[in-house]
C-alpha cells in the first residue's frame, strides 16, 4: 500500500516535472521575438512580396498629396535595396504624372500654407514630400535632369524668402518636409536650407514637444492638460512620433557631419528613442495612444514600423547603442513580419488616415493604405541592411 502511495506521488511529481518543462519551453518559444529570426533572404522576399502586391493592385499613378507621396519613400528605399528596376519605373511614373510638382499653382501670390488639398497650397507640407522622392529620383539617375527638382527648388526657396517660420505646425509636416531641406541642400550646398531647417523645426518644437514625457504631440489641439486621455494621461499619437522618428533619421543621415545644428538633431533622436522604447508592448508593437493602452487597444503597424525603421536606421549607423535598442527593434520587426504582413502581401493593421487615437476605432488585418505600406518598406529595407552588415 505504502510503495503504490509512493508510486503514485513520484508518478505526479513526474507529470509536475513535464508540465514545468512544457511551460519553460512555450516561454522561450514566446520570447524568440528577442532574437532576429530572419536570413537576408527572408527579408528580401517580404520586400518584394510587399511591394510587388501593392504595386500590382495600383497600377494606375495616384496623386502628389501626402499619403501616395509617403509610399513612394518607402519604395524608394526598397528599390535602393533589392535593384528592381520596376519599383524606380513605378516611382518616376508617379512623377511624370504629377508634373514633378507638389500643388499644382504657378501664381505665388496664391500659394498658401495652412491645411488644403488644392492647387493652391504649394507650400503647405502635405504637398512637398513628393520632392523627397523627386529628389532620389534626380539623384539615382546622375543628376542629369535638373527639371525633376526645379519645382522643389523653386517651392522651398520662396517659401524660405518669406518672414514666417510657423509653416511646420503639425507633427506629420516634420516628416513631410524636414528630409526635402536637407536633401535639397546636399544638391545645392545653399546653407539657407539648415538655416531655415532649424528655424521651423524651433518652432515646432515650441508648441508640440513636450519637455517631460520627451515625445511630440500630434498639434496644438492635443497638448496636455486641454487634451486627455481616455484614463487622463498625456495623449501621444504614435504615428505622429512615428513621422517624428523617422523623419530625424533621415535628417542626420543628411546633415553634414560638421553641420553645427547635427548635435541638436542627434539629442533630440535620442531622447526620442529613449522614450519611445518605454510604450513598446510586450508582443512588439505600440498602441495608437502611446502612453494610454486602453485608449485604443491592439496592434498599428504604420507608427510601429516608422519606430522600427527609427531604431534600425540608428543601430546601423552606430547612432543607437544596439545592446539597448536592438531588442526594441527586433521585437517590433517580428510583429511587422510575423502579425501585420498577411499571406497575400497585404499590410494590415494600420489605422486610416487621421490625427489621432480615436476610441472604439477598429483596426484589423484586412486595414491598409499607401502611407503604411511605405512605412513598413522602410522598416524592411533597414533590416535588410542591418543582416547584410552583421552577416
Amino acid at each position: 500500500m505504502k510503495t503504490t502511495k509512493l508510486v503514485r506521488i513520484i508518478s505526479l511529481c513526474l507529470i509536475l516535472f513535464l508540465v514545468c518543462s512544457c511551460s519553460l519551453n512555450q516561454k522561450v518559444t514566446l520570447n524568440s521575438n528577442e532574437r532576429i529570426l530572419e536570413t537576408k533572404q527572408n527579408v528580401l522576399d517580404i520586400i518584394n512580396q510587399v511591394n510587388q502586391s501593392w504595386q500590382q493592385n495600383h497600377p494606375i499613378p495616384a496623386s502628389a498629396f501626402w499619403h501616395p507621396a509617403a509610399y513612394h519613400t518607402g519604395n524608394i528605399e526598397a528599390y535602393k535595396v533589392t535593384g528592381k528596376q520596376e519599383y524606380l519605373d513605378y516611382s518616376k511614373a508617379w512623377a511624370e504624372k504629377n508634373k514633378y510638382k507638389g500643388a499644382q499653382s504657378d501664381t505665388k501670390s496664391d500659394w498658401k500654407y495652412n491645411y488644403g488639398e488644392t492647387k493652391d497650397y504649394v507650400l503647405f507640407g502635405d504637398w512637398q514630400i513628393c520632392f523627397q522622392t523627386y529628389i532620389d529620383i534626380y539623384n539615382l539617375e546622375g543628376q542629369k535632369d535638373f527639371e525633376k527638382i526645379k519645382r522643389a527648388r523653386e517651392v522651398m526657396e520662396y517659401q524660405m524668402s518669406t518672414n514666417a517660420n510657423d509653416y511646420w505646425w503639425w507633427a506629420d509636416g516634420l516628416y513631410m518636409v524636414m528630409p526635402v531641406m536637407t536633401k535639397l541642400y546636399k544638391v545645392t550646398e545653399n546653407e539657407l536650407y539648415l538655416k531655415k531647417l532649424q528655424e521651423y523645426f524651433s518652432y515646432a518644437n515650441s508648441i508640440m514637444y513636450d519637455e517631460e514625457a520627451h515625445l511630440y504631440f500630434r498639434d496644438t489641439k492635443y497638448v496636455y492638460p486641454k487634451h486627455k486621455s481616455l484614463n487622463g494621461k498625456k495623449d501621444f499619437w504614435s504615428r505622429g512620433d512615428g513621422w517624428v522618428f523617422a523623419a530625424l533619421a533621415k535628417v542626420i543621415q543628411d546633415l553634414p557631419k560638421d553641420s553645427k545644428i547635427r548635435k541638436e538633431f542627434i539629442t533630440r533622436y535620442k531622447l526620442l528613442a529613449n522614450s519611445i522604447k518605454e510604450a513598446q508592448q510586450p508582443d512588439g508593437y505600440w498602441t495608437r495612444s502611446m502612453l494610454d493602452p486602453q485608449h485604443t487597444p491592439g496592434p498599428e503597424t504604420s507608427g510601429t514600423a516608422f519606430f522600427t525603421y527609427g531604431y534600425l536606421w540608428g543601430i546601423n549607423n552606430g547612432i543607437l547603442d544596439k545592446k539597448t535598442f536592438l531588442p526594441v527593434a527586433t521585437k517590433s520587426w517580428n510583429y511587422l513580419a510575423k502579425v501585420a504582413l498577411q499571406k497575400d502581401g497585404t499590410v494590415g493593421y494600420v489605422q486610416p488616415i487621421g490625427e489621432r487615437a480615436i476610441p472604439g476605432q477598429q483596426v484589423n488585418a484586412n486595414s491598409t493604405a499607401d502611407f503604411g505600406v511605405g512605412a513598413y518598406l522602410l522598416a524592411a529595407s533597414e533590416m535588410y541592411r542591418y543582416l547584410d552588415k552583421n552577416k
